[in-house]
């Protein structure tokens, strides 16, 4: 662990002097003047206060509060006289069923229940010869969060829980059609097929009015870093919850499951933060064996541990205090991953028939945007505008499947006034395939043999576009019509291009 906490401690060092740099920059909220005269002829008093700056962003669906949390500068955050912050309060269908729900609040228990369903289907053929299909498929989720401010509670300052579980079922159509890279449902898998699975349960301490946040229990390293809740705006894995070369790397556990884990959030400033943490690799992660209700808590099969770093300037510009994100990350590893490849001896393992070689480290970087460009002052959005976002993520080509990825898009809500809380999104993503995989590929086909990743074809890159309307249709449910387009399916050009259309929903129970 030694050297994993120099390179950790030397990326924070360097990250430094760009934030205080950065925040320097940023504008505060301008002052609004406003004259009061508290009777005709009386005296007039001038009295300059700042202007009103944008809402708390409540996360619109369970799981979400983690990466809003980190997408929360403290400049809109009220602690209301607490140091835990709020917790998070989702539109739902049931506000307040039978008074149970008020009741426990003001207590500081939280406790939210919803489904997300997705539906994609194939509506061009698949590429023939391959024993491929054109096909559609359903996919989904139900969860219910407990979230507990235990200052309010029990008195403990500072202190809340986490936990959520989940129930998943069905599987993404892309794979009908021979894409292994970006599944077209993101809401699948890693739930153990049974009914009730444990996402992550941990405890958090706040203190210094969120200057200063520690967490640690079953974590997924995904939860906060290259997090945002703009992405699951969308369907396809690529993009929601995070992007998905994010989690080419095992040791980056992702949603739904969880390691054991510390993690350390500080805010310098209002609009800055750096964090890091320590998540405790496993070897097997998203099986059965461990993996199958999440509630093994066992440390039998940890082989390693990640280390991530991550810094974030959040700005507001402009008389419109235009929200924007802005963050950079790195994250090493000391787990154990098989080589692209080269064998024990540093020869290509297709040609000499020996095992791959172990590589005891890996490690990935990346630098994530969204900003709003225009807000649109529609009345009962207080959050409606336009946000684009953009994103780079890098994993090192000895050890991962995907070397690089790139995405852009926007997402804008609010636009129209007859619906104001429904929003449209399109993003694209470029995918690039690590060169060694593709040379092992490329050695495998000249032999005949079957392929890395259950690939038809030798990989290079893949792109795809997503865009989606979303449709408010009643409190606490949303139905978003939604296309997808797969240039180059998997990275493979052995396979034609795809086109699928779907729909996502989500209803939030209470």
């Amino acid at each position: 662990m030694s050297r994993l906490h120099l390179y950790a401690a030397a990326c924070a060092v360097s990250l430094t002097p760009a934030i205080a740099a950065a925040e320097s920059a940023a504008k505060a909220p301008a002052p609004v003047t406003t004259v009061v005269q508290s009777a005709p002829g009386k005296k007039v008093t001038t009295v300059h206060v700042l202007a009103p700056i944008t809402v708390m962003d409540w996360p619109d669906q369970n799981s979400e509060n983690p990466s809003v949390r980190v997408n929360t500068p403290l400049t809109i955050l009220s602690f209301d006289k607490e140091q835990v912050p709020p917790l998070p309060k989702p539109e739902a269908l049931l506000t307040n069923p039978f008074g149970w729900n008020k009741w426990l609040r003001d207590r500081g228990i939280a406790l939210m229940m919803d489904n997300t369903n997705e539906y994609t289907g194939a509506i061009t053929k698949p590429t023939p010869g391959y024993g491929l299909r054109q096909g559609s498929s359903n996919a989904g989720q139900y969860s219910l969060e407990n979230d507990i401010d235990w200052e309010k509670l029990a008195g403990i300052r500072g202190f809340s829980t986490h936990a959520v579980v989940v129930g998943r079922y069905g599987i993404p159509a892309s794979r009908m059609f021979g894409d292994n890279l970006n599944p077209s449902s993101e809401i699948y898998g890693a739930g153990g097929n049974v009914v009730v699975h444990l996402v992550y349960a941990y405890g958090e301490e706040t203190l210094g009015n969120g200057h200063f946040d520690v967490a640690a229990g079953r974590i997924p390293f995904l939860n906060d870093f290259s997090a945002n809740p703009l992405y699951c705006n969308f369907q396809n894995n690529a993009f929601c919850g995070n992007p998905k070369a994010s989690s080419d790397n095992t040791t980056h556990s992702s949603y739904p499951d969880a390691v054991w884990a510390a993690r350390i959030r500080v805010r310098p400033t209002k609009s800055t933060y750096i964090q890091t943490g320590v998540y405790f690799a496993q070897a097997g992660i998203y099986n059965n064996v461990q993996y199958r209700t999440g509630f093994k808590f066992n440390g039998a099969d940890i082989n390693g541990q990640a280390v991530p770093v991550e810094a974030g300037w959040e700005p507001l510009f402009g008389k419109d205090h235009l929200p924007g994100h802005y963050k950079i990350g790195y994250a090493i590893d000391n787990a154990p991953h098989k080589d692209n490849y080269y064998d024990v001896n540093g020869n290509p393992f297709v040609i000499t028939g020996l095992p791959q070689r172990t590589v005891n480290y890996s490690w990935a970087a990346w630098a994530l945007v969204d900003q709003m460009v225009l807000r649109h002052h529609t009345p009962g959005n207080p959050d409606a505008g336009l946000i684009v976002l953009a994103g780079f993520y890098a994993n090192s080509p000895r050890t991962q499947t995907r070397a690089q990825q790139y995405e852009i898009g926007f997402v804008d809500s609010g636009f129209w006034k007859a619906r104001p809380l429904d929003g449209i999104g399109v993003n694209f993503t470029y995918v690039r395939v690590a060169g060694s995989v593709s040379d092992t590929q490329r050695l495998q086909l000249a032999r005949g043999m079957s392929l890395m990743n259950g690939s038809y074809g030798i990989q290079n890159y893949g792109e795809v576009l997503e865009a989606n309307y979303r449709i408010h249709v009643m409190r606490g449910v949303t139905f978003a019509p939604d296309f997808q387009y797969y240039f180059r399916p998997g990275g493979q050009a052995a396979l034609h291009d795809a086109a699928m259309l779907g729909f996502k929903s989500h209803i939030q129970f209470f």
